[in-house]
Protein backbone atom coordinates (compact mmCIF):
# COMPACT_ATOMS: atom_id res chain seq x y z
CA UNK A 1 0.00 0.00 0.00
CA UNK A 2 2.93 2.40 1.15
CA UNK A 3 4.41 1.72 -2.51
CA UNK A 4 1.23 2.28 -4.08
CA UNK A 5 0.78 5.60 -2.52
CA UNK A 6 4.21 6.83 -3.34
CA UNK A 7 3.97 5.78 -6.98
CA UNK A 8 0.28 8.10 -7.13
CA UNK A 9 2.33 10.82 -5.52
CA UNK A 10 5.07 10.58 -8.35
CA UNK A 11 2.37 10.45 -11.15
CA UNK A 12 0.67 13.12 -9.39
CA UNK A 13 3.90 15.46 -9.77
CA UNK A 14 4.41 14.66 -12.94
CA UNK A 15 1.11 14.92 -14.36
CA UNK A 16 -1.10 17.51 -12.41
CA UNK A 17 0.68 20.24 -13.63
CA UNK A 18 0.24 19.58 -17.46
CA UNK A 19 -3.49 17.80 -16.68
CA UNK A 20 -4.22 21.31 -14.88
CA UNK A 21 -4.66 22.60 -18.91
CA UNK A 22 -6.77 19.34 -20.31
CA UNK A 23 -10.08 20.28 -18.50
CA UNK A 24 -10.22 23.25 -21.11
CA UNK A 25 -8.34 21.60 -24.04
CA UNK A 26 -10.47 18.41 -24.12
CA UNK A 27 -13.48 20.40 -24.49
CA UNK A 28 -12.57 23.12 -26.76
CA UNK A 29 -11.19 20.49 -29.21
CA UNK A 30 -14.08 18.19 -28.66
CA UNK A 31 -16.39 21.11 -29.74
CA UNK A 32 -14.11 21.97 -32.81
CA UNK A 33 -14.29 18.52 -33.87
CA UNK A 34 -18.03 18.10 -33.58
CA UNK A 35 -18.48 21.21 -35.59
CA UNK A 36 -16.56 19.25 -38.37
CA UNK A 37 -19.34 16.23 -38.24
CA UNK A 38 -22.33 18.25 -39.50
CA UNK A 39 -25.81 18.59 -38.69
CA UNK A 40 -26.84 15.27 -38.69
CA UNK A 41 -24.64 12.80 -37.91
CA UNK A 42 -26.38 12.57 -34.58
CA UNK A 43 -25.04 9.07 -33.63
CA UNK A 44 -21.56 9.99 -34.26
CA UNK A 45 -21.84 12.90 -32.51
CA UNK A 46 -23.40 11.47 -29.94
CA UNK A 47 -20.40 9.29 -29.03
CA UNK A 48 -17.58 11.51 -29.66
CA UNK A 49 -19.65 13.79 -27.01
CA UNK A 50 -20.41 11.18 -24.35
CA UNK A 51 -16.59 10.38 -24.80
CA UNK A 52 -15.28 13.82 -24.31
CA UNK A 53 -17.83 14.56 -21.30
CA UNK A 54 -16.38 10.92 -19.73
CA UNK A 55 -12.89 12.26 -20.19
CA UNK A 56 -13.39 15.80 -18.92
CA UNK A 57 -14.60 13.84 -14.92
CA UNK A 58 -11.89 11.53 -15.13
CA UNK A 59 -9.43 14.05 -15.36
CA UNK A 60 -11.48 16.03 -12.75
CA UNK A 61 -11.58 13.28 -10.43
CA UNK A 62 -8.10 12.73 -10.58
CA UNK A 63 -6.67 16.59 -9.93
CA UNK A 64 -9.35 15.73 -7.20
CA UNK A 65 -7.79 13.17 -6.07
CA UNK A 66 -4.00 14.66 -6.70
CA UNK A 67 -5.05 18.21 -4.47
CA UNK A 68 -6.30 15.86 -1.57
CA UNK A 69 -2.78 13.64 -1.40
CA UNK A 70 -0.98 16.25 -1.62
CA UNK A 71 -2.76 18.30 1.03
CA UNK A 72 0.07 18.62 3.59
CA UNK A 73 2.83 19.01 0.85
CA UNK A 74 4.19 22.29 -0.14
CA UNK A 75 3.13 21.83 -3.76
CA UNK A 76 -0.14 21.16 -2.63
CA UNK A 77 -1.50 24.30 -5.30
CA UNK A 78 -0.77 23.53 -9.22
CA UNK A 79 0.21 26.20 -10.78
CA UNK A 80 0.57 26.03 -14.81
CA UNK A 81 1.85 28.78 -16.87
CA UNK A 82 0.41 27.66 -20.26
CA UNK A 83 2.32 31.46 -22.25
CA UNK A 84 5.15 30.30 -20.13
CA UNK A 85 5.55 34.19 -18.63
CA UNK A 86 6.55 35.26 -15.15
CA UNK A 87 3.59 36.03 -12.90
CA UNK A 88 1.74 38.26 -12.65
CA UNK A 89 2.19 39.45 -16.14
CA UNK A 90 1.12 35.82 -17.93
CA UNK A 91 -1.46 33.60 -17.95
CA UNK A 92 -1.99 31.39 -14.91
CA UNK A 93 -4.52 28.36 -14.09
CA UNK A 94 -4.26 27.52 -10.44
CA UNK A 95 -5.43 24.18 -9.16
CA UNK A 96 -6.23 24.02 -5.28
CA UNK A 97 -9.14 21.94 -3.50
CA UNK A 98 -11.75 24.50 -4.30
CA UNK A 99 -11.54 24.34 -7.98
CA UNK A 100 -10.94 20.66 -8.02
CA UNK A 101 -14.38 20.19 -6.63
CA UNK A 102 -15.58 22.45 -8.47
CA UNK A 103 -14.19 20.86 -11.78
CA UNK A 104 -15.92 17.81 -10.24
CA UNK A 105 -19.29 18.91 -9.69
CA UNK A 106 -19.36 20.44 -13.42
CA UNK A 107 -18.27 17.32 -14.91
CA UNK A 108 -20.83 15.26 -13.24
CA UNK A 109 -23.75 17.47 -13.70
CA UNK A 110 -22.49 18.29 -17.43
CA UNK A 111 -22.79 14.14 -17.82
CA UNK A 112 -25.66 13.79 -16.45
CA UNK A 113 -27.16 16.78 -18.83
CA UNK A 114 -25.84 14.89 -21.70
CA UNK A 115 -27.29 11.27 -21.09
CA UNK A 116 -30.91 12.43 -20.99
CA UNK A 117 -30.51 14.57 -23.74
CA UNK A 118 -29.76 11.61 -25.51
CA UNK A 119 -33.36 10.56 -25.45
CA UNK A 120 -34.22 13.33 -27.66
CA UNK A 121 -33.12 16.76 -26.61
CA UNK A 122 -29.61 16.66 -28.89
CA UNK A 123 -31.76 16.33 -31.96
CA UNK A 124 -34.09 19.15 -31.31
CA UNK A 125 -32.17 21.81 -32.68
CA UNK A 126 -28.25 22.97 -33.91
CA UNK A 127 -25.07 21.92 -32.15
CA UNK A 128 -26.73 21.16 -28.64
CA UNK A 129 -23.22 19.13 -28.03
CA UNK A 130 -20.90 22.02 -29.41
CA UNK A 131 -22.55 24.27 -27.00
CA UNK A 132 -22.38 22.25 -24.47
CA UNK A 133 -18.74 21.01 -24.73
CA UNK A 134 -18.19 24.96 -25.02
CA UNK A 135 -19.76 25.57 -21.89
CA UNK A 136 -18.30 23.08 -19.92
CA UNK A 137 -14.93 24.73 -21.18
CA UNK A 138 -16.30 27.90 -19.82
CA UNK A 139 -17.45 26.94 -16.54
CA UNK A 140 -13.81 24.51 -16.23
CA UNK A 141 -11.66 27.79 -17.01
CA UNK A 142 -13.96 29.94 -14.48
CA UNK A 143 -13.06 27.42 -11.79
CA UNK A 144 -9.06 27.18 -12.91
CA UNK A 145 -8.00 30.62 -13.89
CA UNK A 146 -5.77 32.76 -11.38
CA UNK A 147 -6.40 36.22 -12.93
CA UNK A 148 -9.67 38.58 -13.33
CA UNK A 149 -8.67 39.65 -17.37
CA UNK A 150 -9.20 35.39 -18.01
CA UNK A 151 -12.15 35.41 -15.72
CA UNK A 152 -13.73 37.48 -18.18
CA UNK A 153 -12.69 35.42 -21.03
CA UNK A 154 -13.92 32.47 -19.73
CA UNK A 155 -16.80 33.86 -18.14
CA UNK A 156 -18.20 35.13 -21.63
CA UNK A 157 -17.63 31.70 -22.78
CA UNK A 158 -19.45 30.14 -20.62
CA UNK A 159 -22.53 32.83 -21.24
CA UNK A 160 -21.78 32.67 -25.01
CA UNK A 161 -23.07 28.63 -24.99
CA UNK A 162 -25.90 29.35 -22.20
CA UNK A 163 -27.17 31.94 -24.81
CA UNK A 164 -28.03 28.95 -27.62
CA UNK A 165 -28.59 26.47 -24.94
CA UNK A 166 -31.25 28.52 -23.30
CA UNK A 167 -32.86 28.72 -27.14
CA UNK A 168 -32.27 25.19 -27.68
CA UNK A 169 -35.72 23.78 -28.65
CA UNK A 170 -37.03 27.20 -29.49
CA UNK A 171 -40.42 28.52 -28.83
CA UNK A 172 -41.72 31.75 -28.41
CA UNK A 173 -41.46 31.31 -24.31
CA UNK A 174 -37.66 30.38 -24.67
CA UNK A 175 -37.03 33.23 -27.18
CA UNK A 176 -38.57 35.97 -24.95
CA UNK A 177 -36.68 34.66 -21.64
CA UNK A 178 -33.59 34.23 -24.34
CA UNK A 179 -33.49 37.93 -24.85
CA UNK A 180 -34.37 39.12 -20.82
CA UNK A 181 -31.54 36.47 -19.68
CA UNK A 182 -29.09 38.08 -22.44
CA UNK A 183 -29.58 41.66 -21.68
CA UNK A 184 -29.08 41.08 -17.90
CA UNK A 185 -25.97 38.94 -18.92
CA UNK A 186 -25.05 42.22 -21.09
CA UNK A 187 -25.09 44.24 -18.48
CA UNK A 188 -23.42 42.15 -15.49
CA UNK A 189 -20.68 42.01 -17.96
CA UNK A 190 -20.22 45.66 -18.44
CA UNK A 191 -20.09 46.07 -15.07
CA UNK A 192 -17.54 43.24 -15.00
CA UNK A 193 -15.15 45.21 -17.09
CA UNK A 194 -15.75 48.53 -15.45
CA UNK A 195 -14.82 46.88 -12.21
CA UNK A 196 -11.71 45.33 -13.30
CA UNK A 197 -10.89 48.57 -14.88
CA UNK A 198 -10.80 50.47 -12.03
CA UNK A 199 -8.92 48.12 -9.57
CA UNK A 200 -6.35 47.54 -12.17
CA UNK A 201 -5.71 51.46 -12.66
CA UNK A 202 -5.34 50.97 -8.51
CA UNK A 203 -3.42 48.37 -8.01
CA UNK A 204 -1.81 47.78 -11.32
CA UNK A 205 -2.26 44.09 -11.96
CA UNK A 206 -5.07 42.05 -12.10
CA UNK A 207 -3.34 38.75 -11.05
CA UNK A 208 -5.50 37.20 -7.93
CA UNK A 209 -2.20 36.43 -5.88
CA UNK A 210 -0.53 39.07 -6.90
CA UNK A 211 -3.86 41.81 -6.14
CA UNK A 212 -3.91 40.13 -2.43
CA UNK A 213 -0.55 40.85 -1.68
CA UNK A 214 -0.92 45.12 -2.76
CA UNK A 215 -4.21 45.69 -1.69
CA UNK A 216 -2.58 45.94 2.38
CA UNK A 217 0.19 48.82 0.22
CA UNK A 218 -2.82 50.95 -1.37
CA UNK A 219 -2.95 53.93 -0.30
CA UNK A 220 -5.38 55.87 1.41
CA UNK A 221 -6.36 58.07 -0.74
CA UNK A 222 -6.58 55.07 -3.41
CA UNK A 223 -8.35 52.93 -1.25
CA UNK A 224 -11.74 54.15 -1.74
CA UNK A 225 -11.95 53.97 -5.40
CA UNK A 226 -10.21 50.00 -4.96
CA UNK A 227 -13.38 49.31 -2.65
CA UNK A 228 -15.93 50.65 -5.49
CA UNK A 229 -13.99 49.05 -8.16
CA UNK A 230 -14.42 45.73 -6.15
CA UNK A 231 -18.18 46.50 -5.27
CA UNK A 232 -18.93 46.95 -9.14
CA UNK A 233 -17.20 43.75 -9.65
CA UNK A 234 -19.11 42.06 -6.90
CA UNK A 235 -22.00 43.08 -8.45
CA UNK A 236 -21.76 41.01 -11.95
CA UNK A 237 -20.97 38.24 -9.61
CA UNK A 238 -24.37 38.35 -7.37
CA UNK A 239 -26.17 39.57 -10.20
CA UNK A 240 -24.90 35.74 -11.64
CA UNK A 241 -25.15 33.74 -8.09
CA UNK A 242 -28.73 35.11 -8.29
CA UNK A 243 -28.54 37.58 -5.08
CA UNK A 244 -31.90 39.65 -4.45
CA UNK A 245 -33.21 41.99 -6.02
CA UNK A 246 -30.68 41.08 -8.86
CA UNK A 247 -31.93 37.49 -9.30
CA UNK A 248 -35.77 38.10 -11.00
CA UNK A 249 -34.12 36.55 -14.62
CA UNK A 250 -33.23 33.54 -12.90
CA UNK A 251 -37.05 31.78 -12.83
CA UNK A 252 -38.34 32.70 -16.01
CA UNK A 253 -35.04 31.95 -18.02
CA UNK A 254 -34.25 28.88 -16.12
CA UNK A 255 -38.29 27.63 -16.15
CA UNK A 256 -38.09 28.07 -20.04
CA UNK A 257 -35.11 26.09 -20.82
CA UNK A 258 -35.15 22.10 -21.94
CA UNK A 259 -34.17 19.85 -19.18
CA UNK A 260 -30.82 19.35 -19.62
CA UNK A 261 -29.93 22.88 -20.37
CA UNK A 262 -31.59 23.89 -16.92
CA UNK A 263 -29.27 20.99 -15.11
CA UNK A 264 -26.28 22.86 -16.80
CA UNK A 265 -27.50 25.72 -15.65
CA UNK A 266 -27.86 24.86 -12.00
CA UNK A 267 -24.18 25.40 -12.48
CA UNK A 268 -24.08 28.96 -13.81
CA UNK A 269 -25.08 30.40 -9.92
CA UNK A 270 -22.50 28.05 -8.22
CA UNK A 271 -19.96 30.20 -10.55
CA UNK A 272 -20.95 33.54 -9.08
CA UNK A 273 -20.52 31.87 -5.78
CA UNK A 274 -17.02 30.28 -6.12
CA UNK A 275 -15.71 33.60 -7.46
CA UNK A 276 -17.52 35.85 -4.22
CA UNK A 277 -16.13 32.87 -1.98
CA UNK A 278 -12.48 32.65 -4.12
CA UNK A 279 -12.31 36.31 -4.20
CA UNK A 280 -13.40 37.92 -1.03
CA UNK A 281 -11.33 34.88 1.31
CA UNK A 282 -8.22 35.81 -0.58
CA UNK A 283 -8.91 39.83 -1.26
CA UNK A 284 -10.48 40.69 1.89
CA UNK A 285 -9.14 38.43 4.78
CA UNK A 286 -7.41 39.46 8.03
CA UNK A 287 -4.02 40.48 6.18
CA UNK A 288 -5.68 42.68 4.03
CA UNK A 289 -5.04 45.77 6.07
CA UNK A 290 -7.65 48.22 6.20
CA UNK A 291 -9.60 46.45 3.16
CA UNK A 292 -10.26 43.40 5.71
CA UNK A 293 -13.68 42.36 6.02
CA UNK A 294 -14.74 44.21 2.72
CA UNK A 295 -18.39 43.47 1.75
CA UNK A 296 -19.28 41.19 4.31
CA UNK A 297 -22.03 42.10 5.52
CA UNK A 298 -23.37 42.49 2.45
CA UNK A 299 -23.29 38.83 1.75
CA UNK A 300 -24.68 38.17 4.96
CA UNK A 301 -27.65 40.06 4.64
CA UNK A 302 -28.16 39.61 0.99
CA UNK A 303 -27.72 35.56 1.39
CA UNK A 304 -30.42 36.18 4.00
CA UNK A 305 -32.58 37.93 1.69
CA UNK A 306 -31.59 35.62 -1.22
CA UNK A 307 -32.97 32.46 0.94
CA UNK A 308 -35.97 34.11 2.26
CA UNK A 309 -37.24 35.07 -1.50
CA UNK A 310 -36.31 31.74 -2.93
CA UNK A 311 -38.61 29.76 -0.01
CA UNK A 312 -41.55 32.04 -0.66
CA UNK A 313 -41.18 31.50 -4.55
CA UNK A 314 -41.14 27.76 -3.88
CA UNK A 315 -44.13 28.17 -1.93
CA UNK A 316 -46.24 30.17 -4.82
CA UNK A 317 -44.83 28.04 -7.84
CA UNK A 318 -46.87 25.52 -9.58
CA UNK A 319 -44.84 23.87 -11.96
CA UNK A 320 -42.09 21.68 -10.86
CA UNK A 321 -39.61 23.19 -13.39
CA UNK A 322 -40.09 26.43 -11.73
CA UNK A 323 -40.28 24.65 -8.64
CA UNK A 324 -36.21 23.50 -9.48
CA UNK A 325 -35.59 27.51 -10.34
CA UNK A 326 -36.51 28.90 -6.97
CA UNK A 327 -34.66 25.96 -5.57
CA UNK A 328 -31.49 27.16 -7.17
CA UNK A 329 -32.17 30.30 -5.38
CA UNK A 330 -32.16 28.68 -1.79
CA UNK A 331 -28.94 26.89 -2.49
CA UNK A 332 -27.52 30.22 -3.47
CA UNK A 333 -28.71 32.35 -0.78
CA UNK A 334 -27.48 29.73 1.96
CA UNK A 335 -24.48 29.67 0.23
CA UNK A 336 -24.04 33.28 0.31
CA UNK A 337 -25.00 34.03 3.60
CA UNK A 338 -23.00 31.34 5.34
CA UNK A 339 -19.95 33.32 3.31
CA UNK A 340 -20.77 36.63 4.82
CA UNK A 341 -20.10 34.63 8.58
CA UNK A 342 -16.28 34.19 7.44
CA UNK A 343 -16.12 31.30 9.69
CA UNK A 344 -13.79 28.33 8.29
CA UNK A 345 -16.07 25.49 10.45
CA UNK A 346 -19.24 27.22 9.05
CA UNK A 347 -17.60 27.27 5.50
CA UNK A 348 -16.74 23.98 5.44
CA UNK A 349 -20.67 22.52 5.79
CA UNK A 350 -20.83 24.93 3.24
CA UNK A 351 -18.78 23.45 0.61
CA UNK A 352 -20.19 19.71 1.75
CA UNK A 353 -23.94 21.16 0.73
CA UNK A 354 -22.60 22.69 -2.64
CA UNK A 355 -22.11 19.80 -4.59
CA UNK A 356 -25.50 17.94 -2.85
CA UNK A 357 -27.40 20.70 -3.78
CA UNK A 358 -26.44 20.91 -7.21
CA UNK A 359 -27.33 17.25 -7.60
CA UNK A 360 -30.31 17.38 -6.15
CA UNK A 361 -31.55 20.44 -8.24
CA UNK A 362 -30.09 19.50 -12.01
CA UNK A 363 -31.88 15.92 -11.09
CA UNK A 364 -34.78 18.15 -10.10
CA UNK A 365 -35.04 19.84 -13.37
CA UNK A 366 -34.55 16.64 -15.56
CA UNK A 367 -37.69 15.01 -13.21
CA UNK A 368 -39.42 17.71 -14.26
CA UNK A 369 -39.62 16.98 -17.68
CA UNK A 370 -40.90 13.72 -17.26
CA UNK A 371 -43.50 14.93 -14.78
CA UNK A 372 -44.67 17.45 -17.15
CA UNK A 373 -44.95 15.27 -19.69
CA UNK A 374 -46.68 12.61 -17.72
CA UNK A 375 -49.68 14.93 -17.02
CA UNK A 376 -50.54 15.48 -20.80
CA UNK A 377 -53.84 13.52 -21.45
CA UNK A 378 -53.60 10.76 -24.08
CA UNK A 379 -54.43 11.59 -27.85
CA UNK A 380 -57.92 10.82 -27.26
CA UNK A 381 -58.51 13.01 -24.86
CA UNK A 382 -59.61 16.72 -25.39
CA UNK A 383 -56.58 18.91 -23.90
CA UNK A 384 -57.60 21.65 -21.48
CA UNK A 385 -56.79 25.29 -22.01
CA UNK A 386 -53.66 26.89 -21.41
CA UNK A 387 -55.18 28.82 -18.52
CA UNK A 388 -57.08 26.19 -17.07
CA UNK A 389 -54.86 22.92 -17.20
CA UNK A 390 -53.02 23.94 -13.80
CA UNK A 391 -56.45 24.04 -12.00
CA UNK A 392 -57.48 20.58 -13.55
CA UNK A 393 -56.21 18.65 -10.69
CA UNK A 394 -57.94 20.49 -8.11
CA UNK A 395 -61.22 20.20 -10.30
CA UNK A 396 -61.08 16.78 -10.41
CA UNK A 397 -60.09 16.39 -7.10
CA UNK A 398 -62.60 17.92 -5.44
CA UNK A 399 -65.51 15.86 -7.26
CA UNK A 400 -63.78 12.98 -6.07
CA UNK A 401 -64.00 13.79 -2.40
CA UNK A 402 -67.56 14.78 -2.93
CA UNK A 403 -68.66 11.71 -4.11
CA UNK A 404 -68.97 8.61 -1.32
CA UNK A 405 -66.54 5.85 -1.58
CA UNK A 406 -63.08 5.69 -2.76
CA UNK A 407 -64.07 5.43 -6.49
CA UNK A 408 -62.61 6.76 -9.59
CA UNK A 409 -65.04 8.68 -12.71
CA UNK A 410 -65.59 4.95 -13.94
CA UNK A 411 -67.24 3.72 -10.54
CA UNK A 412 -64.28 1.47 -10.31
CA UNK A 413 -62.76 1.02 -6.28
CA UNK A 414 -59.02 2.76 -6.22
CA UNK A 415 -58.26 0.59 -3.61
CA UNK A 416 -55.81 -2.57 -5.03
CA UNK A 417 -55.44 -1.01 -8.26
CA UNK A 418 -51.70 -1.67 -9.59
CA UNK A 419 -49.26 1.49 -10.16
CA UNK A 420 -48.25 1.46 -13.37
CA UNK A 421 -44.33 1.26 -13.16
CA UNK A 422 -43.60 4.08 -15.04
CA UNK A 423 -45.02 5.88 -12.39
CA UNK A 424 -44.27 4.41 -9.28
CA UNK A 425 -40.36 5.29 -10.54
CA UNK A 426 -40.95 8.85 -10.87
CA UNK A 427 -42.88 9.25 -7.73
CA UNK A 428 -40.52 7.26 -5.90
CA UNK A 429 -37.38 9.43 -7.85
CA UNK A 430 -39.96 12.87 -6.66
CA UNK A 431 -39.81 11.62 -3.11
CA UNK A 432 -36.20 11.50 -3.12
CA UNK A 433 -35.50 14.97 -4.74
CA UNK A 434 -38.05 16.36 -2.08
CA UNK A 435 -36.23 14.81 0.70
CA UNK A 436 -32.82 16.48 -0.93
CA UNK A 437 -34.13 19.73 -1.66
CA UNK A 438 -36.10 20.05 1.49
CA UNK A 439 -32.86 18.85 3.30
CA UNK A 440 -34.76 16.44 5.17
CA UNK A 441 -32.76 12.97 6.92
CA UNK A 442 -31.10 11.14 6.02
CA UNK A 443 -30.05 12.14 2.95
CA UNK A 444 -26.52 14.22 2.21
CA UNK A 445 -28.83 17.70 2.29
CA UNK A 446 -29.85 17.39 5.94
CA UNK A 447 -26.47 16.25 6.95
CA UNK A 448 -24.78 19.16 4.97
CA UNK A 449 -27.14 21.44 6.73
CA UNK A 450 -26.81 19.78 10.25
CA UNK A 451 -22.63 20.23 10.04
CA UNK A 452 -23.42 24.22 9.08
CA UNK A 453 -26.26 25.06 11.75
CA UNK A 454 -23.59 22.63 14.76
CA UNK A 455 -20.75 24.91 13.62
CA UNK A 456 -22.71 28.26 13.55
CA UNK A 457 -23.72 27.13 17.19
CA UNK A 458 -20.60 26.34 18.70
CA UNK A 459 -18.96 28.84 17.18
CA UNK A 460 -21.17 31.41 18.20
CA UNK A 461 -20.88 30.41 21.64
CA UNK A 462 -17.20 30.10 21.69
CA UNK A 463 -17.02 33.79 20.81
CA UNK A 464 -19.32 34.67 24.24
CA UNK A 465 -22.74 34.38 22.84
CA UNK A 466 -24.90 33.53 19.41
CA UNK A 467 -25.80 36.73 17.63
CA UNK A 468 -29.21 37.93 16.39
CA UNK A 469 -27.84 37.16 12.69
CA UNK A 470 -26.96 33.62 13.31
CA UNK A 471 -30.37 33.32 14.99
CA UNK A 472 -32.08 34.77 11.68
CA UNK A 473 -29.92 32.43 9.77
CA UNK A 474 -30.42 29.42 11.78
CA UNK A 475 -34.55 30.49 11.18
CA UNK A 476 -34.35 30.90 7.91
CA UNK A 477 -32.23 27.58 7.12
CA UNK A 478 -35.22 25.93 9.10
CA UNK A 479 -38.14 27.26 7.76
CA UNK A 480 -36.87 27.19 3.81
CA UNK A 481 -37.25 23.76 4.48
CA UNK A 482 -40.38 23.47 5.72
CA UNK A 483 -41.96 26.07 2.59
CA UNK A 484 -39.83 23.81 0.26
CA UNK A 485 -41.39 20.53 1.89
CA UNK A 486 -44.64 21.86 1.75
CA UNK A 487 -44.45 23.23 -2.00
CA UNK A 488 -43.09 19.62 -3.28
CA UNK A 489 -45.75 17.77 -1.09
CA UNK A 490 -48.57 19.96 -2.93
CA UNK A 491 -46.75 19.17 -6.22
CA UNK A 492 -46.35 15.82 -5.39
CA UNK A 493 -50.06 15.12 -4.69
CA UNK A 494 -50.92 17.40 -8.05
CA UNK A 495 -49.03 15.09 -10.14
CA UNK A 496 -49.16 11.76 -8.89
CA UNK A 497 -52.26 11.59 -6.43
CA UNK A 498 -55.03 13.70 -8.00
CA UNK A 499 -57.20 11.44 -10.13
CA UNK A 500 -56.47 12.39 -13.69
CA UNK A 501 -57.59 10.92 -17.05
CA UNK A 502 -54.26 9.95 -18.78
CA UNK A 503 -52.08 7.10 -19.83
CA UNK A 504 -49.63 6.12 -17.68
CA UNK A 505 -46.02 7.67 -18.77
CA UNK A 506 -43.58 6.24 -20.60
CA UNK A 507 -40.03 6.01 -19.53
CA UNK A 508 -36.75 5.95 -21.55
CA UNK A 509 -33.59 4.63 -19.50
CA UNK A 510 -31.51 7.77 -20.57
CA UNK A 511 -34.15 10.04 -19.43
CA UNK A 512 -34.37 7.98 -15.95
CA UNK A 513 -31.18 6.50 -15.58
CA UNK A 514 -29.19 10.54 -14.86
CA UNK A 515 -32.20 11.19 -12.52
CA UNK A 516 -31.47 7.84 -10.66
CA UNK A 517 -27.35 8.68 -10.77
CA UNK A 518 -27.58 11.64 -9.31
CA UNK A 519 -29.83 10.94 -6.22
CA UNK A 520 -27.52 7.63 -5.99
CA UNK A 521 -24.36 10.37 -5.61
CA UNK A 522 -26.20 12.02 -2.95
CA UNK A 523 -26.82 8.83 -1.09
CA UNK A 524 -23.28 8.22 -1.76
CA UNK A 525 -22.12 11.34 -0.30
CA UNK A 526 -24.36 10.77 2.64
CA UNK A 527 -22.31 7.15 3.43
CA UNK A 528 -18.86 8.40 3.07
CA UNK A 529 -19.84 12.05 4.45
CA UNK A 530 -16.89 11.67 6.84
CA UNK A 531 -14.55 11.51 4.81
CA UNK A 532 -15.96 14.26 2.18
CA UNK A 533 -16.60 16.87 5.19
CA UNK A 534 -12.53 16.44 5.99
CA UNK A 535 -12.44 17.25 2.42
CA UNK A 536 -14.35 20.47 3.27
CA UNK A 537 -13.01 21.33 6.04
CA UNK A 538 -9.16 21.11 4.62
CA UNK A 539 -10.82 23.30 1.75
CA UNK A 540 -12.00 26.20 4.06
CA UNK A 541 -8.37 26.22 6.18
CA UNK A 542 -7.36 26.60 2.70
CA UNK A 543 -9.86 29.51 1.90
CA UNK A 544 -8.85 31.01 5.19
CA UNK A 545 -5.35 30.73 4.87
CA UNK A 546 -4.76 32.87 1.73
CA UNK A 547 -0.72 33.29 2.07
CA UNK A 548 0.00 29.60 0.67
CA UNK A 549 -1.91 30.69 -2.35
CA UNK A 550 -0.42 33.65 -2.69
CA UNK A 551 3.42 32.19 -2.11
CA UNK A 552 2.58 29.32 -4.87
CA UNK A 553 1.63 31.31 -7.48
CA UNK A 554 4.24 34.14 -6.83
CA UNK A 555 7.06 31.84 -6.67
CA UNK A 556 5.88 29.75 -10.03
CA UNK A 557 8.56 30.30 -13.09
CA UNK A 558 8.48 30.02 -16.43
CA UNK A 559 10.33 26.69 -18.05
CA UNK A 560 13.84 27.66 -19.38
CA UNK A 561 13.93 28.15 -23.22
CA UNK A 562 15.87 29.44 -25.87
CA UNK A 563 13.86 32.66 -26.15
CA UNK A 564 13.48 33.31 -22.48
CA UNK A 565 16.72 32.44 -21.46
CA UNK A 566 18.29 35.33 -21.17
CA UNK A 567 15.27 37.18 -19.31
CA UNK A 568 15.54 34.94 -16.74
CA UNK A 569 18.93 35.17 -16.05
CA UNK A 570 18.54 39.16 -15.47
CA UNK A 571 15.41 38.90 -13.45
CA UNK A 572 17.09 36.14 -11.33
CA UNK A 573 18.66 37.64 -8.54
CA UNK A 574 21.78 36.32 -7.53
CA UNK A 575 22.79 33.04 -4.98
CA UNK A 576 23.91 34.39 -1.75
CA UNK A 577 27.85 33.03 -1.49
CA UNK A 578 28.61 30.72 1.26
Amino acid sequence: MTLLSDWALLANAALMPHLTLAPILLPLIAACLLLLLGDRRHHRKATLALAATLANLAIALFLMLGVHMEAAQPHAFGVYLPSNWDVPFGIVLVLDHLSALMLVVAAVVALMALLFSLARWHKAGAHFHVLLQLQIMGLNGAFLTGDLFNLFVFFEVMLAASYGLLLHGSGPARVKAGLHYLSINLVASSLFLVGAALIYGVTGTLNMADLAARIPLVAAADRALLHVGCAILALAFLAKAACWPLNFWLAPAYTAASAPSAAVFALLTKVGVYVLMRLSTLLFSASAGASAGFGQSWLLWGGMATLSFGAIGMLSAQRPARLASFAVIVSSGTLMAVLGFARPELSAGALYYLPVSTFAVAAFFLLAELMDRSRNPSPQAPRAPEDEEDHLPFALAEQELAREGNLDEDEERLVGRAIPAATALLGLAFICCTLLVAGLPPLASFVAKFAMLSALLQTSAAAGGIAPSAWLFLSLLIAAGLLALIALSRTGIRFFWTPVDRSPPSLQLFEYAPIVMLIALCGAMTWHAEGLLRYANTTAELLYSPQRYIDAVLSARPLLTPTNAERLRASTPPEPQP
